[in-house]
């Protein structure tokens, strides 16, 4: 498909509203009106010194659709021309398509920082849906999800300490990979050779950050272990890292210590019985779906009963804090399957549930398979989540959205009340600021102005370990930020 930008240069945004309608599609950029057979064309027109005139034009196979706008030219004329542009384009695709996106006009990730921030302009509950409505669309559905996971992190959000900050460990292998990921994790056939210099190389970026977390007088509030499937490595690997991280950190005041157990096929009680001992409070379990058909699909080598049956190993250890993962619109997933999968996993009464959409990026196996593939009733699927979860004592906690997402849906964690997960509520408002260890962690430095800076980690375990000492010279980065904080 191809998407003409006639006298004016925002791809960026102008793709990310096509792609709310038309998913897992590659397009073609054009920048003048006789470049290519237009399938959507968007032309700016200045006419004198007072007014701009927009127009969208959309031709989807023998249909088309026209919108226009006439603007008056204000200091702020390219960002107002960019959304109203957007704002035609968005009506010519609901016409056309007859789809109209639950989240609207609204492409960012973070709805849910928006109205924190209205709510600490001091906006009523009626203001703030009146003015989400009007600039962006959104449903009356999104906009009550929004709001009610708005409401549930308030209480977190002012109980943050502004000393403190959170460290992010990044453990990149699987067993397999999933057909849908599109995360930096590598099978442990393809990686077996690679960890155990990775982990003498994260063990040693683990010293330097507790260095500078001593020099600068910082306190961690939150430790997260992530991946990949950080439970891939063995108890002794995991014993190893979970231990430097002790002695580097002083974690006796930390208030939440997380690992992503994640595959039940990597969950054994030697690893838990680490886990436990190092003080992690907090775990998940994901089982994605309860269906082993569609496990089969995805490329996930372990079946339902062995998540349930590590889900009750983990509680029977002494795990008081047990999250689980679910993804609403896998390929071949019914709704009738997806709906006994949240049934399921609702009985057996983790403390948390998180439910994203399948999401696809231009990495993931599915997405070059195309529309056919990820076909699926995805939003019946999250509204039942919704409906179930919050009936059965479970709050939504925090909220984030991605391009590509089947649906133009939305994650959600799901918790009961005192289990929410501080560092995802922390990461989804950018209050905190967060230390990344490991390939592909980013590290995000969040000044006392809210300004937010970022140092990137290599992409890949093999160029992180080859490249670590010029990696490690990117943390004066950091030193120099808590300097100017001092």
């Amino acid at each position: 498909m191809t998407i003409i930008l006639n006298n004016n240069t925002f791809k960026y945004e102008t793709e990310a509203v096509v792609k709310l309608f038309i998913p897992a599609t590659r397009f073609t950029f054009a920048y003048d009106i006789t470049d290519a057979d237009s399938d959507i064309c968007m032309t700016r027109v200045k006419n004198g010194r007072k007014f701009v005139y927009l127009f969208a034009y959309v031709r989807i196979g023998t249909q088309t659709a026209r919108r226009s706008v006439k603007l008056t030219i204000s200091k702020k004329s390219d960002s107002e021309c960019e959304y109203q542009l957007c704002r035609l384009l968005f009506e010519c695709l609901v016409k056309l398509t007859g789809i109209t996106p639950g989240w609207g006009l609204l492409t960012g990730i973070r709805p849910v920082k928006k109205v924190n921030r209205m709510l600490n302009d001091g906006m009523s509950k009626a203001e703030i849906f009146s003015a989400l409505s009007d600039r962006y669309m959104i449903s009356r559905k999104k906009l009550d999800t929004a709001y009610l996971t708005a409401m549930t992190q308030l209480p977190v959000i002012a109980d943050y300490d502004k000393k403190t900050i959170s460290l992010y460990i990044s453990i990149p292998f699987c067993p397999t990979r999933c057909s849908y990921c599109s995360f930096v994790s590598h099978s442990m056939q393809s990686a077996q050779k690679l960890i155990p210099q990775y982990i003498d190389k994260l063990c040693d970026e683990l010293e330097i950050l507790g260095q500078i977390v001593d020099s600068y007088g910082l306190k961690i509030d939150t430790v997260y272990y992530g991946g990949g499937t950080p439970t891939a490595i063995t108890a002794d690997q995991l014993y190893t890292l979970m231990k430097k991280t002790r002695e580097c950190f002083d974690i006796s005041q930390i208030r939440e210590y997380n690992v992503e157990a994640g595959r039940a096929d990597t969950i054994t009680v030697d690893k838990l019985s680490v886990i436990k001992e190092m003080g992690a409070t907090r775990i998940s379990i994901n089982p994605q779906t309860l269906n082993d058909d569609v496990l089969r699909v995805i490329g996930r080598h372990h079946t339902s009963d062995q998540t349930i049956n590590a889900f009750r190993l983990a509680r029977s250890m002494g795990f008081d804090n047990i999250n689980m993962d679910l993804i609403a619109g896998l390929p071949t997933e019914s709704f009738e399957s997806f709906k006994s999968t949240v049934d399921t996993v609702t009985q057996l009464d983790p403390d948390g549930i998180t439910v994203h959409t399948l999401t696809l990026k231009r990495s993931a196996q599915l997405y070059s398979e195309g529309h056919d593939s990820i076909k699926s009733p995805a939003s019946q699927m999250v509204d039942y989540s919704f409906e179930k979860l919050t009936s059965n004592g479970y709050f939504p906690y925090y909220l984030y959205r991605q391009k590509n997402t089947v649906d133009n849906l939305e994650n959600i964690g799901y918790a009961r009340k005192g289990k929410e997960s501080l560092y995802n509520i922390y990461i989804m408002d950018e209050t905190q600021t967060i230390l990344g260890a490991g390939c592909a962690a980013s590290t995000k430095l969040v000044g006392p102005d809210g300004s937010i800076s970022r140092v990137h980690n290599y992409k890949f375990p093999y160029e992180y370990i080859n490249r670590f000492d010029e990696l490690m010279q990117k943390k004066k980065e950091i030193t120099d930020f808590f300097k100017t904080g001092e």
